[in-house]
């Protein structure tokens, strides 16, 4: 626990064998839950996992590749099944620096806000550490977030985040977008709930993993999410965002 909360995190991964493991295994031992989702790998993630031996990691497979998204809302179900206070997402990578989890946590877990999210753009080195076309394509995608959501949320993109327990039973987790634009169409419905956001400054790490973004998906997956979300807020003003900024499935 961390505080008096319980915490859990999910770890969404699709053929990460070669990473999955040390990812694991760098999870703080405050962390009560760590629920790996399978979406569909055809590596032996899943085997690997498991074969870890941290009796807090459970492991549910997806039966196909649904995508990141339909991941995400599985493990986010499987957190409140578990009694989480506070959920957070580290990928199965290990693109995550575990060091930066607790102040990710901090503000969630004593009530300042709702949801944290991971800001890799304003770290000093992240023009050092960021591949270019990353760097620049973030902060263009981000840029539009911020003028469809109504967030002042820097970095969109970045799948590193706590999520209050509070936060996460007002969100439509089957209507999350599946794929590809996950970050953006949630970081919409807690804005449209009226959610307290707020940045955390992160490391960027990049290195031997490999990414599934691909130019389409920045072209015309993210922007289509964004008209979604900038429809649902034409739509529904009743509530404005309180966005903060600082610094078959087997189991």
């Amino acid at each position: 626990m961390l505080g008096n909360a319980h915490i859990a995190v999910v770890v969404p991964a699709y053929n990460e064998a070669l990473l999955i493991a040390s990812t694991l295994r760098t999870v703080p031992a405050y962390v009560d839950h760590v629920l790996v989702i399978d979406d569909g790998s055809v590596d032996g993630t899943s085997e690997i996992a498991r074969s870890v031996g941290d009796e807090r990691v459970r492991v549910v497979q997806h039966a196909c590749n649904r995508g990141v998204g339909a991941a995400l809302a599985t493990g986010y179900a499987l957190a409140l099944e578990a009694g989480a206070d506070v959920v957070a997402v580290m990928a199965g990578d290990g693109q995550m620096h575990p060091d930066d989890l607790t102040r990710l946590l901090w503000p969630v877990v004593n009530g300042e806000v709702d949801y944290t999210k991971g800001d890799r753009l304003s770290h000093p080195l992240a023009r050092l550490h960021m591949p270019r076309w990353r760097f620049i394509g973030n902060h263009v995608l981000s840029t539009f977030t911020r003028l469809c959501t109504g967030s002042a949320l820097r970095d969109s993109q970045c799948g590193y985040t706590a999520l209050s327990r509070r936060a996460l039973e007002s969100l439509p987790l089957d209507g999350l977008w599946h794929g590809y634009g996950y970050p953006n169409d949630l970081i919409g419905q807690l804005c449209l709930s009226g959610a307290a956001v707020r940045d955390v400054v992160v490391r960027p790490i990049y290195g031997s993993e490999r990414s599934g973004i691909r130019v389409w998906h920045a072209l015309f997956v993210i922007p289509w999410v964004l008209l979604r979300v900038l429809w649902r807020r034409i739509d529904s003003p009743r509530t404005r965002p309180v966005s903060i900024s600082v610094g078959a499935e087997s189991e």
